[in-house]
């Protein structure tokens, strides 16, 4: 495999990366109470030191009563957590790395398995996670401006503390996701709408003020998924035409980076043309694009927790599309939770001391 093409550095705003390969954002639920530990510092640190170009924190919750469902995944507000934040990304930054927190609020959730819950219901446009599952309240207007406020001033935050980027959770059926998606955004306010282009008000305005709180010249990433976790074929723009009025508005708002989340990286969007979800949106909107989706491993991350194993693939479809134009970084996932240095073998040529991931993997930070 040619790889030449992943180490080529990367520039953009207050982003710059030695390679394009990113650390996808993975929950690892090892901050008791929403605190990084020093343990949590340790597991960023070996990324940075094993060359990964740009780390993206596992999601970390803004300041709202239940933008969490789950006690061990961090906070990014507060003094103690943001301490601990602080010494993540002085450890990444001394060991040559860059890195940016994913900002989140979960939005309308299923309980938590041990059955934490917490201080208020779940919020959400609606009461609903998905179709005929309600969990929680409708935002109100206040809500909703306090939540935008929330994730502005994580974003400050991360500014603050020296993070390189930040990147925006609008995917995978959390709250942002679930102002996008019409089964569980069903107002009939400024925030609703018969059509995807209107439901992307709540995220515009997101997007607009984590752009005000961090100025021009800081690289504003957001992640974004067509399906659903519990719909893995699911589209939220069925079409050319309705990805344009979705992405269209997010680009203008402030977006710099589009993070495409999608099982594999390699199949095709739409009928009619080999580009990923990454390559359409690039096509679209003329900004820079991450593709991710089983790199480097010949199974999906979700059959992961299925108990299914992986093992390592080819990277030279990966190579022909970036080598195309198609996207501009490619982000891996479970390869790097279990092998600090697979961007430095993956450099060196050293394919055969790859390793495979299991479920295994997910349970202690290596």
């Amino acid at each position: 495999m040619n790889t030449d093409s992943l180490f080529k550095p990367f520039s953009l705003k207050s982003l710059t990366t030695k390679n394009r390969i990113v650390m996808a954002p993975m929950t690892r639920s090892f901050s008791p109470n929403g605190i990084p530990t020093d343990a949590v510092a340790e597991y960023y640190a070996k990324r940075a030191a094993g060359e990964v170009g740009l780390i993206l924190s596992e999601g970390t919750v803004i300041n709202r009563p239940s933008s969490s469902a789950d006690p061990n995944i961090p906070h990014f507000f507060g003094e103690q957590a943001l301490a601990g934040w602080q010494k993540v990304i002085n450890d990444v930054h001394a060991t040559g790395g860059t890195m940016g927190p994913q900002i989140w609020h979960q939005g309308i959730s299923a309980n938590h398995a041990s059955g934490w819950l917490p201080s208020s219901p779940f919020e959400g446009p609606s009461s609903l996670n998905s179709p005929g599952f309600e969990n929680g309240v409708p935002m109100t207007d206040a809500a909703i401006a306090d939540t935008i406020a929330a994730f502005g001033q994580a974003a400050a935050d991360a500014k603050a503390l020296g993070f390189d980027t930040v990147e925006i959770h609008g995917a995978h059926q959390y709250l942002i996701d679930q102002f996008f998606w019409d089964a569980t955004n069903n107002r009939t306010d400024i925030y609703g709408g018969k059509t995807l282009a209107e439901r992307t008000r709540f995220g515009v305005e997101v997007i607009k003020e984590v752009r005000k709180r961090v100025g021009e010249d800081f690289a504003v990433i957001i992640r974004l998924s067509q399906f659903k976790p519990a719909a893995y074929d699911f589209k939220l723009a069925k079409n050319e035409t309705e990805m344009e009025q979705w992405l269209t508005p997010l680009a203008d708002a402030g977006i710099d980076i589009f993070h495409c989340s999608q099982r594999r990286f390699w199949e095709p969007e739409f009928e009619g043309s080999d580009l990923n979800f990454a390559g359409w949106a690039k096509k679209i909107t003329g900004k820079a694009t991450i593709s991710v989706g089983s790199v480097g491993l010949n199974g999906d991350f979700f059959g992961a927790f299925a108990g299914q194993s992986s093992e390592p693939s080819s990277l030279d479809e990966l190579v022909r599309r970036m080598d195309r134009g198609d996207f501009d970084l490619v982000a891996v996932g479970r390869p790097l939770l279990s092998d600090p240095n697979w961007v430095e073998k993956i450099k060196n040529d050293n394919f055969s001391e790859l390793k495979g991931f299991s479920k295994e993997a997910l349970a202690e930070l290596v």
